[in-house]
């Protein structure tokens, strides 16, 4: 790779329907040169989450993906130069680089992580991924020693942690995931109690089957058709935390919301709440302390999938909202 180039994805037109190729394309530029209050960096590794696909719809909790712009996404990335106090060159910094190789980003949307390996971790366990899960479960859901836990999308990069977590404080976990090989090795290697799989369709009728007490604490990545499945067996002052809604960022959403709300919100005395993982970061370094330690004495496995390659990118954001990666996505440039 030349210094002299900067390799850039664009997002060239917002999809209607299903994301695909065609909505992207490789650009080739200079590399920026840092304002004061800045640093260039160069991107060591980006972070695919199936919020990037959400991005495109509209502001979240961040501003919309713009058509003809860089495509946004955090990322890993190293500091070449520094014009802002506080990072120098070979800095580590995790920010909203966008699918590029260098950016100059503001010092202040930057946070200056530690230097260890393998580096990948700093997006997954110890990353947006491990501190989603944490704050989410521990946080909103508060699970207590021999409740039952339910995690959708549970192979993913967040549920896989939010599962582990769960039965590390004593519970009955159960995973939802797509496809016999995902759901066998939520059990077989991850320690989870029960998987549902969700693309055999019975998800209710399998769902009270491996939760046969009712539901404590659901920890909601997809939204839709699950969520509803899931609420009428959710215990009485059960939690629910809202983490995402997968089911409704690709392509034709359910026509209908969940059912059942607020009825059985009321009858049951749910507790339903949505959570951005930024409103807890200033706890953490408590979070990444215990997740630290779990993963040091064996007890929380990570697992990373990592592509190579920044022309890759928009294929393998277009493969993990189809629901193929196990653990946490992302691209090594």
């Amino acid at each position: 790779m030349s210094g002299n180039i900067n390799r850039q994805i664009l997002l060239v037109e917002k999809p209607s329907g299903k994301l695909g190729p065609e909505h992207f394309k490789m650009v080739e530029s200079a590399p920026p040169e840092p304002k004061d209050g800045e640093a260039l960096l160069r991107v060591r590794y980006i972070s695919l989450d199936a919020a990037n696909r959400a991005w495109m719809h509209g502001a979240t909790y961040r501003s919309a993906v713009e058509a003809n712009s860089v495509m946004a996404g955090g990322a890993i990335a190293e500091v070449v130069s520094s014009k802002a106090p506080g990072l120098a060159a070979g800095d580590i910094v995790f920010g909203d680089t966008g699918w590029q190789e260098f950016a100059a980003v503001p010092a202040k949307h930057l946070t200056k992580m530690p230097k260890l390996e393998p580096m990948t971790h700093l997006l997954s366990v110890f990353g947006i991924a491990g501190l989603t899960a944490y704050f989410g479960l521990l946080e909103i859901g508060k699970p207590k020693e021999g409740e039952t836990v339910v995690v959708s999308a549970a192979a993913g990069s967040v549920g896989s942690i939010v599962g582990q977590i769960a039965k590390i404080r004593g519970c009955h976990v159960v995973g939802i995931a797509g496809g016999t090989e995902k759901c066998n090795w939520l059990t077989s290697e991850l320690g989870f109690d029960a998987a549902v799989d969700y693309k055999d369709g019975a998800v209710f009728k399998a769902l009270r089957a491996a939760a046969p007490k009712g539901i404590d604490v659901y920890f909601d990545n997809v939204g839709g058709d699950i969520l509803e499945a899931c609420l009428p067996q959710m215990n009485n002052y059960g939690r629910i935390a809202c983490c995402g809604a997968i089911s409704q960022y690709d392509g034709t959403p359910s026509a209908h919301g969940p059912r059942g709300v607020p009825g059985l919100i009321v009858v049951k005395r749910l507790v339903m709440q949505g959570f951005i993982v930024m409103d807890y970061m200033k706890e953490s370094q408590r979070a990444l302390a215990e997740l630290q330690a779990w993963v040091k004495s064996g007890r929380l496995k990570v697992q990373e999938d990592i592509i190579d390659g920044l022309e890759n990118t928009p294929n393998a954001l277009i493969g993990l909202l189809a629901g193929e990666n196990r653990g946490k996505r992302m691209v090594k440039l």
